[in-house]
């Protein structure tokens, strides 16, 4: 109850704002209908179960979500992944799905997620969204064109068959087809139609022209289904064994990664366009509540909706008021013109999903990073992109986001520099503390960077460079943030390679998180405790016990060593202290 919380002490859910909510309302749910009806068939469902998962959806998001503007129904993302599960596994395999991942949002929030699930990279979220869009253009020929029913388990294998049945289409669903495409398209640019939604216009065109001239061979709903039933649902439990729990995992995960992606992005645009700030772990509790409500009243999975959650905020949508009265709105239309539905041809419905799959397929975006974007982006945008296509969603997103991942760690790596620092980097330093110059047979080398195991590399191969054994090396952890469990295991190897050929190695400068580490791993007792110090200083003071005997040129260093030791405790730092380099 976040949103409404907040709606309410913003004075959202005053009478003053009534009215553009319900305006708002009102045109989301004509919106909705459509849409709702065109996802559930191009899923394997039946229409009135796209408008259940709205209405249910819909009205828990609003008053459950994290976001105020938000609007929950079926999406045009989902379509690939529900089709193939309902192809599978049925009508209940999908239910079941559904509520497991509804489950897997809820602990998601729970265990407060959202903000990692929104680390996942554009390059891959444009990839995968892009094929998604074209799997649902190619999927709805058969509708469009009136073509015969093609089958294949992979892409390239219904892309073939439906390029043979081409030559067969079907001129009047062609002919309604291309007149709805034409109204969707156009609609929204004239100006006393702006105010009407397109994709209702042309259901609204398309099903009174069937309806008066009754075409034959024009599928339509009533043809196709028996037409909607007139009424809510009854409340049913989907059927739960053990073994469909164990085979749906993995179709369950995909649908619960999905919609946590596609609504935290709805509510990123949401704050984006109205200026507000939406809680992401509130956000997937909303809509683990959703889907596991949802098929217990005869619908599927659902998520937050891009484009009617833009449509409400442009007409005036303030609070989840109007997210409960678009889903009231459904609940109307469904039980006063569920008869009239038998008209509406499917060709209607693919040529509205024809615009939401442009519309998804972000093409101008997607042009443009390819031609702005690095080449390692570029690769994971077409891999993530291919995978979509041509193999499986998951594939695609899982390894699209680990090609992302390791070239996000080569890049890291390539920035952690490990480099000797000779009297040339260290003059302002040396010149500070009065010394000449640097001891004789000391030598310093600075890391610079996170110490993990992809700069490990970096670090031995500057070691290993070390032609001339020092009496005493001193290692600058000044500029290290943190050090992982591969990075300590190499430092301790070095450390003991470097004890054996009787060299000293100080650590200076370690954040206070670096050196508990250290601490915990044992470095500091194989190095001995004395030799972690706060700064560069102390560690030159320490060299003065190490470096034996002294040339002439020297003594101006032993003297500042002698007054820094009457000045200071010679013993590391404490592991709360402060570190004074920083």
């Amino acid at each position: 109850m976040i949103a409404m919380l907040e709606a309410h002490r913003a004075g959202l859910l005053g009478r003053q704002h009534w009215l553009r909510n319900l305006v708002a309302g009102i045109i989301v749910g004509v919106v909705a209908l459509p849409l709702a009806m065109a996802f559930a068939i191009a899923s394997g469902a039946k229409p009135e179960q796209g408008l259940y998962t709205a209405i249910v959806a819909g009205l828990v998001v609003s008053l459950c979500g994290g976001s105020r503007l938000q609007i929950a129904g079926p999406t045009g993302a989902f379509i690939v992944i529900l089709s193939g599960i309902t192809a599978r596994y049925g009508m209940a395999g999908l239910q079941l799905a559904t509520l497991m991942a509804g489950a897997m949002l809820l602990l998601f929030g729970l265990a407060r997620l959202g903000t990692v699930i929104k680390f996942i990279p554009d390059p891959v979220v444009v990839g995968f969204t892009s094929g998604i869009a074209v799997i649902i253009w190619v999927g709805q020929w058969k509708d469009f064109f009136g073509l015969p029913a093609v089958s294949g388990a992979h892409f390239h294998e219904k892309l073939w068959q439906l390029l043979q049945a081409l030559p067969h289409w079907h001129p009047a669903t062609t002919g309604v087809a291309l007149l709805a495409l034409l109204i969707t398209l156009l609609a929204p640019r004239v100006r006393l139609l702006q105010r009407v939604p397109g994709p209702l216009l042309a259901l609204l065109a398309a099903t009174t022209l069937q309806a008066v001239f009754e075409f034959h061979g024009v599928a339509t709903i009533g043809s196709a289904f028996g037409g909607i039933p007139r009424g809510l649902p009854p409340l049913t439990l989907p059927e739960i064994s053990l073994s469909a729990v164990i085979t749906l995992i993995g179709p369950a995960f995909t649908i619960a990664m999905l919609g946590a992606i596609e609504s935290l992005l709805s509510a990123v645009v949401a704050d984006g366009m109205a200026g507000t700030r939406h809680d992401a772990n509130q956000e997937l509790i909303g809509q683990g509540i959703a889907n596991l409500l949802t098929p217990l009243f005869g619908g599927f999975a659902a998520t937050g909706a891009i484009a009617r959650t833009a449509t409400n905020i442009r007409n005036g949508g303030s609070s989840p008021l109007a997210g409960i009265v678009h889903a009231l709105t459904l609940i109307a239309i469904l039980l006063v013109l569920a008869p009239l539905a038998v008209h509406i041809p499917l060709a209607a419905l693919a040529a509205i999903l024809f615009v939401v799959a442009w519309n998804m397929s972000e093409l101008p975006h997607f042009a443009q990073m390819m031609r702005r974007a690095p080449r390692a982006d570029v690769a994971v945008l077409l891999v993530t992109f291919t995978l979509t296509v041509f193999a499986d969603l998951v594939v695609a997103v899982n390894i699209g986001v680990i090609l992302a991942i390791l070239q996000f760690l080569r890049r890291m790596a390539a920035s952690v520099e490990v480099a000797q620092q000779g009297e040339p980097e260290l003059a302002q330093e040396l010149t500070r503390l009065g010394l000449p110059a640097l001891p004789p047979g000391v030598q310093v080398y600075a890391v610079e960077g996170p110490f993990f195991f992809g700069a490990v590399e970096n670090f031995e191969r500057a070691l290993a460079s070390i032609h001339a054994d020092p009496r005493v090396l001193i290692l600058r952890l000044k500029w290290v943030p943190f050090i992982d469990i591969t990075g300590l295991q190499a430092l301790e190897e070095a450390i003991h390679a470097l004890h054996k050929r009787g060299v000293r190695v100080i650590l200076s400068g370690a954040n206070t998180r670096v050196q508990s580490k250290l601490q915990r791993a044992g470095v500091l007792d194989q190095i001995g405790q004395e030799y972690c110090v706060a700064d560069f200083e102390a560690a030159l003071a320490l060299c003065a016990a190490q470096v034996a005997p002294l040339p002439v040129h020297a003594h101006a260093w032993l003297e500042a060593s002698r007054q820094y030791l009457a000045r200071h405790v010679r013993h590391a730092a404490p592991a709360g202290q402060e570190n004074d380099d920083a």
